[in-house]
């Protein structure tokens, strides 16, 4: 009986599931020590490098990412929404979340009811009570409530997170507009209210430069305990205007603190006294306190200083007060007055951790609050919250809409003790801490502009006939991980105008934009926000001279039970694999994971220059300077690469240790992943070299500098001429090309043309025959996906439970061993046939001539339950990154061969797309998208999937490669 027609209009394509509906069987992590938060995960919320939120479909806020680069994930109770309904004598309240406190408090309200199913047959199930949906399609999310209430509720929540805008999309805010409607034929009136805790002082890691230990899994790790709870001194301080009001939560120094913010002053001012000669806080110093290193910098460049004349708070100047400490703000919430329309009601100081009664009794009465203002700061012990609560009456057929602003103003990242960053927003807001209310203020003001702004560049998207619904739900999606993978944009200076931005590999691998795994997934950040991508590269760039003496141990031993090597932390010329992690010095002290020694991999040189080639090309071909910035950091490091070429044949080889972006991987020789990318990396220096040495001959230019420019080039070309044919005749085997060529696998990679994706992405020339990349696509597809999910689907592959990585490897090497005796039985077999005139493939042993046993029978697929085309089956798992020519495994106790990895996926997709087989792309694609979002993976996409229901390394930063398949539909529609 209620009029959805009334609420807001949601793009069909949206993400939706029942308010509080779980998962029977959703996916569990796949080591014990490795990230699993369960699935009730919804979009986040907030501006990218100001902190996030999240809001899970129970209708609870539970992701707190307000720390730069940890990870909190806990439900907090008080914050909440609550509705009052009352019709004629008749009422009703509740709280909308599905789920009451679990350690009993607020226990005087009452919490929204849950979707309900019950299953009548096996297999059938039947709603017995829908409660409503949530939806959600990045940056925008709705919860439509329904069967409980009369009114017609809806709730639209967003950030202005908006396409190729560098100021809104950092601003620390959530806006919330109810939707009501009353579809009856009597007056509805309605209160709604938001409650919120006072956090602040939470969210910092009270260990600071904390020990750093290699967990189980080889990685290295850090403790991070937040300040939860920690709340003496917090106060909440009524805020209005003429127009809006609010509650302004925020923290009273203590003397002590107090005392060490002015002695942090007053170092701040002598340290710039000394360095610039400039004095306290003048215009035209933004000085350390502005995002630059209170420590040494490990670079070669020096601190930059550059104006604050365009940091302003309201067309105000800004205060001279230096910033706060990490964790220390301001939250906000706040509403519209419309006295005409509707009564707004206010509560202050209540008990959040109490039985919630201060607060329900007048709200479930009448809707109402007390209207209480106290500003009492909280004793050792105490928590408070604030509530701002509006009431109104709808009558028959009419809709009115009520906006609600959550806004903080956290201004400072603090990664090692010292070592603190200002935030982009505060280029726009100020850096006191003190701007809660003038952002929410700007919140309200400005949103329904924003919205506009976010549909505008969404638009393009959705109203594409030829991308299915489920396509445009997971592109839009996907970029969940911009907001709350860490993020980090630093305010701006005079060398990196829009600031520097960085996103972690995941939370369990917690450094910054891994580079191997950006190669796929970054295209969205390309395509959406070119400069901050444009900024990361740079920062690679300036990182690639560098180095770091200092030596750790190699944490891959470890889970192997070997005895660990020490290895440099940082070799100059070498690519760093990372931008560094946040209990140290982000975009200074980068090569933070000691998985593996990256000063070795393979992969590492031509990712950063396939990267910088793209970002030049595919945001217009005009930034010159970027090239020029990039171009040192080029030449060295592939002259770096160049002396793992051991043998002098123009490639550089593997060498037998996991030495790329499958880091538990062993190739040995010549690879076709990391060989690919080399041809392709020496094509694009190669352009990039012509474009370089045409811009220095149409101005006045250093004839040696030209001169030396010419040989860089001349010496690229000599090894990608060496190189090319080389690859061809040791890799290619007349269907696809060999992993490695001295492993003697047979197995098929299914990334392992790479190389050839990105030289056609970037119109260079082939690195290899198209008939042999067609042949080699195919084969992929049909044994990486088609056969290995037909082998899957016979129950021939035992489940993995490991519960950790060294239970995974002792599987690996047992099996690995069982192999090599097998293979060694099967030779001796071989000659005993051949010395008594025996042929064929007897005593079951077959396809020795490629060095493998095969003890199953081959698998082949049935059209009737997988279909090469557009049909796929329900329990299609994705590609696995590695089978034999059967689908099989070569060894079943494998761990990344066997795994479904989501980022490499999308990436197969994109060059399926790119060869002209869009419905496979689509049918791989589909598969991948349905594990994540029917299985309770969502906004938490892992970087792997197993058979087993397992995932690995959730909120992954390669998963975003989806937009790969976008930017080549787009190159396809712009292409003559």
């Amino acid at each position: 009986m209620q009029n959805q027609k009334q609420l807001p209009q949601i793009p069909a394509c949206a993400w939706k599931r029942a308010i509080g509906l779980g998962w029977e069987k959703p996916y569990t992590v796949r080591y014990a020590s490795n990230l699993d938060d369960g699935p009730f995960h919804g979009m986040p919320l907030g501006g990218f490098g100001a902190g996030c939120i999240g809001r899970s479909h129970r209708g609870d806020f539970n992701l707190w990412h307000i720390d730069g680069g940890e990870h909190v994930f806990k439900s907090i109770p008080a914050c909440q929404f609550s509705v009052f309904e009352q019709i004629g004598e008749a009422s009703q309240s509740y709280a909308l979340c599905t789920e009451a406190p679990e350690d009993g408090s607020l226990s005087s309200w009452r919490w929204y009811p849950v979707t309900e199913t019950r299953s009548q047959e096996p297999g059938a199930a039947h709603n017995t009570r829908h409660t409503g949906t949530y939806h959600a399609l990045y940056p925008r999310s709705w919860f439509v409530y329904e069967n409980v209430f009369q009114a017609a509720l809806a709730c639209e929540q967003f950030s202005p997170i908006i396409a190729h805008n560098y100021r809104e999309t950092s601003y620390p805010v959530a806006i919330f507009e109810w939707t009501t409607h009353n579809p009856t034929s009597e007056p509805i009136t309605l209160s709604i209210m938001l409650t919120w805790q006072n956090m602040v002082g939470w969210f910092t890691n009270g260990l600071k430069s904390s020990e750093v230990r290699i967990r189980d899994d080889g990685s290295p790790v850090y403790e991070y305990q937040p300040r939860l709870g920690e709340s003496v001194g917090n106060f909440n301080s009524l805020t209005r205007d003429e127009h809006q009001l609010g509650i302004v939560m925020g923290r009273q120094e203590t003397g002590e603190q107090g005392k060490e913010r002015r002695k942090k002053a007053e170092r701040g001012k002598e340290t710039r006294r000394q360095e610039t000669g400039i004095g306290d806080w003048e215009l035209g110093d933004r000085g350390q306190v502005l995002g630059q290193l209170r420590t040494q910098h490990l670079s070669t460049h020096p601190p930059i200083y550059s104006s604050i004349s365009s940091l302003r708070t309201n067309n105000q100047s800004l205060t001279t007060d230096p910033p706060p400490a990490e964790g220390d703000g301001q939250w906000s919430i706040a509403t519209l007055l419309n006295p005409d329309l509707y009564e707004v009601f206010y509560h202050t100081r209540w008990n959040p951790v109490g039985d919630g009664a201060d607060l329900w009794r007048s709200f479930a009465a009448d809707g109402s609050l007390p209207d209480i203002d106290d500003e009492t700061p909280a004793v050792e012990g105490e928590q408070i919250g604030g509530a701002i609560a509006v009431r109104f009456t709808l009558q028959p057929g009419q809709t009115r809409k009520i906006p609600f602003v959550l806004s903080w103003d956290f201004p400072v990242t603090e990664f090692a003790q010292g070592v603190e960053y200002l935030r982009r927003y505060t280029d726009f807001f100020g850096r006191n801490g003190q701007n809660g209310w003038a952002i929410g203020r700007t919140a309200l003001k400005h949103y329904p502009t924003w919205r506009e702004q976010i549909q505008t560049w969404q638009q393009p998207i959705l109203d594409r006939k030829d991308l299915p619904d489920w396509f445009k739900m997971a592109l839009l999606n996907e970029l969940y991980n911009l907001t709350d993978g860490g993020t980090l944009w630093s305010a701006a200076d005079e060398r990196d105008p829009v600031g520097q931005f960085a996103v972690l590999e995941c939370i369990d691998y917690r450094w910054y934009e891994s580079l191997d795994v950006r190669l796929y997934g970054s295209f969205a950040l390309l395509h959406l926000f070119p400069e901050l991508e444009k900024a990361v590269m740079r920062a690679f760039a300036r990182a690639i001279p560098a180095r770091d003496d200092r030596t750790r141990v190699i944490g891959y031993y470890t889970t192997i039970g070997a005895e660990s090597p020490k290895a440099i932390r940082k070799v100059a010329g070498a690519t760093p694999h990372d931008l560094g992690a946040p209990n140290e010095h982000v975009w200074e002290k980068t090569n933070y994971t000691s998985y593996q020694d990256c000063n070795l991999w393979k992969d590492l040189p031509c990712d950063f220059v396939l990267q910088v080639y793209r970002d030049y090309l595919l945001t217009g071909a005009t930034d010159g300077e970027f090239l020029v910035e990039c171009w040192d950091a080029i030449v060295q490091t592939l002259t770096y690469l160049k002396t793992f070429d051991q043998d002098g044949d123009g490639i550089p080889e593997n060498s037998g240790a996991p030495d790329q972006t499958f880091d538990d991987w062993k190739l040995q020789g010549i690879s076709a992943y990391c060989g690919g990318l080399w041809l392709a990396a020496l094509e694009a220096a190669i352009a990039i070299g012509h474009l370089l040495e045409r811009e220095t001959s149409s101005s006045e230019s250093n004839p040696t500098q030209n001169s030396k420019l010419k040989t860089q080039i001349s010496q690229f070309q000599s090894w990608l001429e060496q190189s090319r044919p080389i690859y061809q005749e040791t890799l290619w085997n007349g269907q696809y090309y060999r992993i490695d060529s001295n492993s003697g696998s047979n197995i098929v990679m299914a990334d392992q043309l790479c190389g050839q994706f990105y030289a056609r992405l970037l119109k260079l020339p082939d690195i290899i025959p198209e008939e042999c990349a067609q042949m080699a696509l195919r084969t992929v597809y049909d044994t990486c996906f088609l056969k290995f999910n037909q082998y899957l689907m016979s129950g021939a592959l035992k489940a993995q439970t490991f519960t950790s990585v060294q239970e995974a490897r002792v599987a690996e090497e047992q099996e690995e061993e069982r192999g090599k005796q097998e293979k060694k039985r099967g030779k001796e077999e071989e000659v005993k046939r051949q010395e008594i005139g025996i042929g064929g493939w007897g005593l079951g042993v077959r396809d020795q001539a490629l060095g493998q046993l095969t003890t199953h029978p081959p698998i082949h697929p049935s059209t009737s339950s997988l279909r090469t085309k557009s049909q796929t089956l329900t329990t299609a798992l994705g590609a696995a990154n590695g089978v034999r020519p059967d689908g099989s495994p070569e060894n079943p106790n494998a761990t990344h061969p066997l795994e479904v990895w989501t980022g490499i996926n999308f990436g197969v997709a994109a060059f399926l797309m790119q060869m002209g087989m869009g419905e496979e792309a689509f049918t791989l694609t589909k598969s991948v998208v349905q594990q994540i979002y029917e299985n309770g993976l969502q906004f938490r996409t892992p970087e792997a999937i197993t058979a087993s229901g397992t995932f690995r390394a959730c909120h992954y930063l390669r998963a975003t490669a989806i937009w790969a398949i976008y930017q080549v539909l787009i190159l396809q529609e712009r292409s003559p």
